[in-house]
């Protein structure tokens, strides 16, 4: 909220811990270049995920220069942020450019990012319907850490896939100026127009092998379902979707295997703020989401 109140130059009631309301004035948008630093191994990408949606409202490009954490628990990874959520906003005319200077594990951080967020001036609906995955490609990011560490979790989800026939490229992208040590996993897969993925976060005692596997079977989980979008990057693009069925009156849908929490507690958080109606129906094994402007 701090780093929102900055750039769109607002004015606030309630910004402090503890404060049970809060109340967000916003100025205007006019892009320009900023820096936060979250401290620690605070999230780059849920940050991030708070910044992009303002693609709507500015007429010149934003640069933001962002310090923190990128691959910590209960947040998207570096990887999936960049690979799979930017790919699906792209398809939407939502473009953000997104380079990463340095990985920042738990605890210390000290990640790096630089994102240019560009004006969305003629942003699409999103009509996805039900996909046929073929391959897995992922990256292990690691830091600090042994060799054998990442070479093992690479090993592991080669194998798994062959025992599947499933094709697989998988790269390992080592970071040692990272100040803590950390490794992440994240794979995704591409049918013929969308893309689903998977990460996880390597913790102390967690075998190599255990980690890798994880990962896979949540991948092949959304790809044998033939899910549109993964459950996760489900509730992270409704605020797009929406936001898009508000001003043009138009429709989008796409289909998910599971419709999380997240992601029911955003729909009905944004039918509270914008003039849209989303509704959850059951297609056989799947779950069909969809938003329309009213």
């Amino acid at each position: 909220v701090k780093i929102l109140e900055k750039i769109s130059n607002a004015s606030t009631r309630g910004l402090e811990i503890g404060s049970r309301e809060l109340e967000f004035y916003p100025g205007d948008v006019e892009g320009g270049r900023f820096r936060f630093d979250i401290g620690t191994a605070g999230s780059i990408t849920l940050a991030l995920q708070t910044i992009i949606p303002l693609a709507f409202g500015i007429s010149k490009p934003l640069s933001i220069n962002l310090r923190g954490g990128t691959d910590v628990k209960w947040s998207p990874t570096w990887n999936y942020f960049k690979d799979v959520f930017l790919h699906i906003l792209n398809k939407i005319g939502v473009d953000v450019r997104a380079d990463l200077v340095r990985r920042g594990f738990y605890p210390k951080g000290g990640g790096e990012a630089n994102v240019d967020i560009y004006p969305a001036k003629d942003p699409e609906s999103l009509c996805l319907e039900k996909q046929r995955y073929e391959k897995v490609n992922g990256v292990i990011a690691v830091s600090k850490l042994r060799e054998d560490i990442p070479r093992r979790i690479k090993h592991s989800i080669i194998k798994l896939c062959l025992e599947k026939s499933i094709l697989c490229q998988i790269y390992i992208d080592r970071d040692d100026e990272s100040p803590s040590e950390g490794v992440s996993v994240t794979l995704w897969s591409d049918s013929f127009d969308s893309r689903i993925g998977s990460s996880e976060i390597g913790e102390r005692g967690l075998p190599s092998e255990k980690l890798g596997r994880m990962v896979f079977e949540s991948i092949v989980k959304e790809m044998k379902s033939g899910a549109s979008v993964d459950i996760h990057l489900a509730d992270q693009i409704l605020v797009y979707l929406a936001y898009i069925a508000s001003k043009y009156g138009s429709k989008s849908y796409f289909y998910v295997r599971e419709v999380t929490n997240h992601t029911r507690t955003n729909m009905w958080l944004i039918e509270k703020f914008l003039p849209v109606k989303m509704s959850v129906s059951r297609e056989r094994e799947l779950y069909r989401i969809e938003i329309k402007g009213i």
